[in-house]
């Protein structure tokens, strides 16, 4: 077997076991996420905790054998260890030193980058790719609507300081505290840890709170129009059939001379003439 086709197994590529292969990864990594939620469990008992183990040993040891193996048959190891996907699939190995060094708090902590496996559920989506394209195409708008959020946050913040220092001088104690108030206002949680006791306030707040739904639904219609335009972009080529040339209309009426046929050379008219 060619080192291509090992690729083409994991990345799910491969028009026989591709598929079956990237169905399994997913469920490991599905698998990978409840034992991770589970260990969490209080007064487990010595027998699920050494399932749990265990699980968590099989599952690490078949990632660490996938990611050999993308190293080995590689044609650049080194691009792919140190591009993004190659970095995510050692970070979500690197948990197994855990189970080859000191149980050390430090140590353990290295066990919540298994999270990381997660990742590797969006690793070669298309959909993913069309997501990544549209947003690559309304970078610049982005840009600018962070931009604006950026300001009407300060100035929600200014203007709600302005309005409840005086009357809650503890909730809104300064510009950069009253900032809170604002990204939690600005995204309608409502967190009601601070809140307008004032007149003034509770009518700005209205305003802020009306603005917010208008900031909040713009990075939507952001990658929704960006989507739309991407989607006849990405249609494949080969797939489109080739427009048939325009048939030739040859006009029937008596008296009008025929068109030469494409056997016809400028001999056989010189011949005819003569």
């Amino acid at each position: 077997m060619k080192r291509t086709d090992i690729i083409d197994i994991l990345d799910g590529t491969h028009p026989r076991v591709g598929r079956g292969v990237a169905l399994g990864i997913y469920a490991l990594i599905c698998a990978s996420a409840v034992v991770i939620a589970l260990e969490t469990l209080p007064d487990l008992t010595d027998r699920t905790n050494a399932i749990l183990v265990g699980a968590e040993i099989g599952i690490l040891t078949l990632f660490v054998v996938e990611y050999v193996l993308r190293l080995t048959c590689s044609e650049k190891p080194w691009k792919y260890a140190f591009s993004f996907w190659g970095i995510v699939d050692f970070l979500a190995i690197v948990p197994a030193l855990v189970f080859l060094l000191p149980d050390f708090a430090t140590i353990r902590a290295i066990r919540l980058l298994r999270i990381l496996r997660l990742l590797k559920l969006f690793k070669a989506n298309r959909a993913l790719d069309r997501i990544a394209k549209a947003l690559n195409r309304a970078k610049a708008e982005f840009a600018i609507f962070f931009f604006i959020a950026c300001v009407a946050l300060y100035l929600a913040a200014v203007g709600i300081y302005h309005f409840e220092h005086e009357a809650q001088p503890e909730g809104f104690s300064s510009i950069p505290e009253s900032l809170w108030w604002a990204i939690a206002t600005f995204t309608t949680v409502g967190y009601g840890d601070v809140y307008p006791i004032t007149a003034g306030g509770r009518i700005f707040t209205g305003l802020v709170m009306l603005i917010g739904i208008g900031i909040i639904a713009v990075p939507a219609g952001l990658v929704t129009a960006a989507l739309t335009e991407a989607s006849p972009t990405d249609t494949n080529s080969a797939d489109v059939p080739p427009k048939s040339a325009s048939p030739v209309q040859v006009d029937m009426r008596p008296g009008t001379p025929a068109l030469p046929s494409d056997t016809e050379t400028p001999e056989s008219n010189r011949g005819d003439d003569s």
